[in-house]
């Protein structure tokens, strides 16, 4: 007769292991997407709030030709900045591709400056009621993408230490490696400061 033997401990612990490990994995892989997407909707402000600053432009444009014999270059260079700007798919995965965004938006921003610095030679523009509206509503839009911004990194850092962890890097080798460091917005020296112009 056989006697049924009782599980040793050691293999009450093999067992428990079997039945915890999964559940720590799906937690954590659900981390990682929780995470991986919450800086993909703070890319999407950072995106929303570009988009607001490339509506604005035409109007400032429109605005500037209509009450100012301007400089033509300064209202081209404008233009093909924020056409430029509003055609570039950016890859927040990929540093050359953040870099050309960073490069794209600098050159639309030195733009909108230049143009907002000469305008103040222009009494006639200066005085234009819909000119300063344009010109508070676009001060605003550059302090809303500076926040955007910061939001975004701030996301990107949360999602790319829980990447960098020891438990991140096995869920990700484990599931073929969907989860890509993100790249930070990185600004360049004085693009933080919104363009302003005293009236």
């Amino acid at each position: 007769m056989h006697i049924a033997r009782r599980p040793t401990l050691y293999a009450l612990f093999l067992m428990l292991f079997a039945f915890v490990l999964p559940l720590a994995g799906c937690s954590n892989y659900d981390d990682l997407v929780q995470k991986d997407s919450y800086a993909a909707q703070k890319w999407a402000d950072v995106e929303a709030t570009l988009q607001r600053r490339y509506d604005l432009i035409p109007n400032l444009v429109e605005v500037v030709k209509a009450e100012a014999n301007f400089e033509k270059t300064t209202l081209e260079s404008i233009s093909k900045a924020r056409a430029e700007a509003t055609q570039l798919k950016v890859d927040v995965t990929d540093p050359e591709s953040m870099k050309k965004f960073n490069e794209v938006q600098s050159q639309l921003k030195g733009s909108l400056s230049r143009l907002l610095v000469q305008a103040e030679n222009y009494p006639n523009l200066k005085a234009n009621e819909g000119f300063k509206n344009l010109q508070i509503q676009l001060e605003g839009t550059e302090n809303r993408v500076l926040r955007a911004r910061e939001e975004y990194n701030k996301a990107a850092g949360d999602y790319n230490a829980e990447l960098g962890k020891i438990r991140g890097q096995v869920v990700n080798k484990v599931t073929g490696k969907p989860f890509k460091p993100r790249e930070f917005f990185k600004m360049e020296a004085g693009a933080a400061a919104a363009p302003k112009v005293s009236f």
